[in-house]
């Protein structure tokens, strides 16, 4: 099989048929994550970099929590961007919550859209569950 699924449902819910996170051995692949509140919205009218990096890495938060896990357990992270010129911005409240030392290793890309006009940034990550048998 291909592992174990997870849908949080006082989460923003997937636009399509796949799980907010899946685990597979000691590894948990979350799908991509946007600023999305769970009634569809988008603080800050989504027109603000930093308000969204930190609703998306907020959501991120809840959905690790959610099985026991914190953001010290993500290993690595990919960051799409619509715009790099909100690059600096992004790593201003990203450095909020990693550190280099401990953090996950991290790519950001640029993209030309994401699902939603309004959307500035999406993340994807792994996490590293220690208590899955």
């Amino acid at each position: 099989m291909n592992g174990k699924a997870y849908i949080v449902k006082d989460r923003p819910q997937p636009l399509a048929h796949y799980p907010h996170m899946r685990q597979v051995g000691n590894l948990v692949f979350c799908s991509g994550l946007s600023a999305r509140q769970p009634d569809g919205t988008v603080p800050g009218g989504g027109a603000n970099i930093r308000i969204q990096t930190e609703a998306v890495l907020e959501n991120l938060k809840a959905l690790l929590a959610a099985i026991g896990l914190t953001l010290e357990n993500v290993v690595d992270i990919t960051v799409f961007l619509i715009d790099m010129v909100d690059y600096g911005g992004f790593n201003e409240v990203y450095n909020r919550y990693f550190l280099a030392e401990s953090g996950p290793t991290r790519t950001t890309v640029g993209v030309r859209s994401l699902p939603g006009s309004h959307l500035l940034i999406e993340v994807k990550a792994v996490a590293w569950n220690p208590h899955a048998a």
